[in-house]
């Protein structure tokens, strides 16, 4: 298996848990493995792929991750192919008739293809060794990205079953909740399967929450700081990716924009412009970036708040895939939440469901919304927060993101607590979160008034008190959940389960408040220090001569990729260029033992870099 990967990939050695993975697929087990994006879940299916017998069957969700993982594998010497809707049908026909002659070691497919004429007739004599599902959380209606067509998959494997050959059949994904993960091995019918969870977290990646008074100047300062490096904002709405587009286009960024409102050549086009380096930086929602395998992204700006933690993760996760220092930063406001759960309670079935069912998904739904929007309030360590919600409890705080860096001061709330749990009484649980604030600070307000909630004992009681710092509290009893909010479509505050924790002497509610406010957090820079400049991947251990160096292989690195016509990564990571850089290979012999440089890569770029390094 080691000698499959150097000769192919380049590495001389495993990732944790991808030999354990491959050790079980080639016992002939079943397997599932949830491993961090950036953990190299592909390599545990391509190395028993080249292995076995036989062909092994990829299922993958988008055309923008068949299209890099196929021509990735050919680079490397691997024959691939893909099947999707962007070839015509003369070129799906060429490539089942190229597939019966055994030209492909994997095929990458589309879930909606396996239930075509087409596949069955492939499939009737076709030897299939294993079967591989990628992003394999599309199987369940509970995710966030369901996929009716990979309900086809457990059908697939069905058949070739009742043929007597039955392939091993593994799933990959990057994050899953306990509900996910029992719908992945249920609907995908895995056998028994040997289960790695390897852990969410990214260390190499700084998380930040940032709440500026205008986010448009926030994420200017924030991209023309890194001028030059890879980087992609999301935005919820198209509208918002247009703004925010046209104003960073206006101010001399390079950006291009991705939504779903865009026709599909415009899309493609703008798409590689980003995967190219022609255009360093992506504006896009969230149809943009599942599967993309671009490995120099250096940060991911969220303009607004996604709708839940497994949506924020996976686009984060987006940066720093080849192992880099990266941030991720989250540029919040209150309406964000509005907006999503506007954006939740319209949005279109993907399937015919009951309306009990409806309703089910959206209280779900909701639900994730409201941890997110904790995630964006706390004070609390980020990166502990977001490993805790995916089951993986720690309770040291990282010292590696914006609030561990943040200078905080804790504050006894309790008292503030109690009057706003007694107001919450006192308009008998009937209104949101803006009644109550009016109420408790005094407000003249028509509507308290014809209400008569100016007699109330709680009116004006905290008056002195910022509205910024009664909603953090508010936020506060929420996390304990000694007040809900409804998940109505005009929420209402209420008494939760925890409201008995009031009444404990031992109890007490504290908020957090900046001390002073950091150069990091007025520019949004988070970390800055930590993801930028020289030290991003280990530059920092070149001197200058050799940060020279890096910069003319990457000059021949582009050449190369547009003759090529593929992605400058696709060629050689930033990360294999700087251990040329520091390792200054003189033979081929010596270039085989950089990082990431495989005999096939070797035969066709190895001649061209060592000339650059011998000429320096």
């Amino acid at each position: 298996m080691k000698h499959l990967l150097k000769q192919y990939f380049g590495y001389d050695d495993f990732r944790p848990g991808q030999k354990k993975l491959i050790d079980s697929i080639m016992a002939g087990c079943d397997v599932l493995g949830i491993m961090p994006t950036g953990a190299g879940k592909s390599i545990c299916y391509q190395i028993p792929a080249l292995a076995m017998q036989g062909i092994t069957i990829v299922v993958s969700p988008l055309i923008s991750l068949m299209k890099d993982q196929v021509t990735a594998l050919n680079q490397a010497g691997v024959h691939a192919a893909y099947i999707n809707s962007s070839l015509t049908e003369s070129q799906i026909s060429m490539a089942f008739a190229n597939a019966k002659k055994n030209t492909y070691k994997i095929i990458y497919i589309a879930p909606e293809r396996l239930d075509t004429p087409q596949f069955y007739d492939f499939t009737a004599t076709a030897e299939i060794s294993l079967v591989a599902v990628d992003e394999a959380h599309c199987v369940s209606q509970w995710g966030q990205d369901f996929r009716p067509g990979y309900l086809n998959v457990a059908a697939f494997v069905a058949r070739l079953e009742e043929k007597g050959r039955r392939p091993v059949l593994c799933a990959f994904t990057a994050t899953a909740t306990k509900e996910v993960k029992d719908d992945m091995v249920c609907m995908l019918g895995l056998r028994e399967p040997d289960i790695l969870v390897t852990g969410f977290d990214r260390e190499n990646l700084y998380f930040a929450v940032e709440r500026p008074k205008d986010k448009m100047k926030a994420a200017l300062r924030y991209v023309t700081d890194r001028a030059g490096e890879s980087g992609i904002i999301y935005c919820n709405t198209r509208n918002g990716v247009e703004d925010v587009c046209e104003m960073l286009v206006e101010h001399g960024v390079p950006a291009a924009k991705y939504h779903a409102g865009m026709s599909n050549q415009e899309r493609m086009e703008n798409q590689d412009d980003f995967l190219f380096d022609r255009k360093p930086v992506i504006v896009a929602t969230n149809a943009f970036g599942m599967g993309i395998d671009k490995s120099n992204v250096r940060y991911v700006l969220h303009f607004n708040m996604p709708q839940s933690m497994e949506n924020y993760y996976q686009e984060a996760g987006r940066a720093g895939r080849d192992g880099g220092a990266a941030q991720c930063l989250l540029l919040y406001a209150p309406k964000d939440t509005a907006t999503n759960r506007f954006l939740l309670e319209n949005k279109e079935s993907k399937k015919e469901i009951t309306e009990e069912e409806r309703k089910e998904i959206l209280e779900r739904d909701l639900q994730r919304l409201k941890v997110m929007t904790f995630y964006s309030t706390t004070k609390e360590c980020l990166r502990k927060y977001i490993l805790n919600y995916f089951g993986e409890t720690t309770h040291a705080d990282c010292h590696n993101c914006g609030n561990c860096d943040a200078d905080f001061e804790k504050h006894d709330v309790t008292e503030l607590g109690r009057q706003i749990v007694n107001c919450v009484y006192e308009v008998r649980q009937r209104f949101g979160i803006n009644m109550i604030l009016g109420v408790l600070r005094g407000s003249k307000n028509a509507k308290i008034i014809r209400y008569g909630f100016d007699r109330l004992k709680t009116y004006g009681k905290l008056a002195e008190y910022a509205e910024s710092t009664l909603r953090q509290v508010i936020d506060a009893l929420l996390q304990e959940e000694i007040l809900i909010q409804t998940a109505d479509q005009y929420p209402v505050i209420c008494l939760g389960k925890g409201y008995g924790k009031l009444k404990d002497e031992g109890f007490s509610l504290t908020i957090k408040t900046e001390v002073r406010k950091s150069e990091k957090s007025d520019d949004a820079r988070g970390g800055a220090e930590k993801a930028g400049g020289k030290g991003a991947l280990g530059k920092g251990a070149l001197d200058d001569a050799g940060f020279a160096l890096f910069e003319k292989l990457r000059q021949k690195r582009l050449a190369l990729a547009k003759e090529e016509r593929v992605p400058p990564y696709i060629v050689f990571s930033d990360k294999t260029l700087i251990d040329m850089c520091l390792k200054q290979p003189r033979t081929p012999e010596e270039m085989l033992e950089v990082s990431g440089v495989g005999a096939s890569k070797l035969e066709k770029y190895g001649k061209a870099f060592l000339q650059v390094i011998k000429g320096t």
